[in-house]
């Protein structure tokens, strides 16, 4: 096998050639259409990177806004907690008091029924006392006239009868 200088430099000048009107007319519009893709696909990763940190940031937000909504919640189920214990406690209260005054109302009750019953036999008791003395005198009354004297004395003393 021989090697062709003349194909050779052929095939040199024709590459040399096609590479100056390459250069000249394709690889400038060429290279422009590269540079712009290469900072489309540089702009988009920034966006990318933008939006990528916006729903990190708006993640954390929400989570933020949850947290918050969580300790909102618990705090009226506390204050909610705190009412009504209050208002047991008043109720309570409330019912002790009345409980308390029922009672005492009921205690006065009896007591006035007891004064009222106690009256009522002292009453009778007297009443019982005086028919049975007044038996016992009459019966010594009547066995003796002095006796009748004195007492018709003693019970106009003390009654004041005339």
């Amino acid at each position: 096998m021989t090697i062709v200088w003349t194909n050779i430099l052929f095939s040199i000048i024709a590459f040399g050639i096609l590479y100056f009107l390459l250069s000249k007319f394709a690889f400038s519009k060429l290279f422009g259409i590269m540079e712009k893709r290469r900072e489309m696909v540089l702009q988009q990763m920034d966006e990318a990177a933008k939006t990528r940190e916006q729903a990190v940031a708006y993640v954390e937000e929400q989570k933020q806004a949850l947290q918050q909504a969580r300790q909102d919640a618990q705090a009226i189920i506390q204050q909610s907690q705190v009412t009504s214990n209050n208002q047991v406690d008043k109720l309570l209260d409330q019912a002790k008091a009345e409980a308390t005054r029922l009672k005492d109302e009921a205690v006065r009750d009896i007591e006035s029924e007891k004064n009222k019953a106690v009256e009522a036999l002292r009453s009778e008791l007297g009443t019982a006392s005086v028919r049975i003395a007044s038996k016992l005198l009459e019966k010594e009354v009547k066995a003796d006239g002095e006796q009748e004297q004195l007492v018709d004395q003693y019970l106009k003393e003390v009654g004041g009868r005339p």
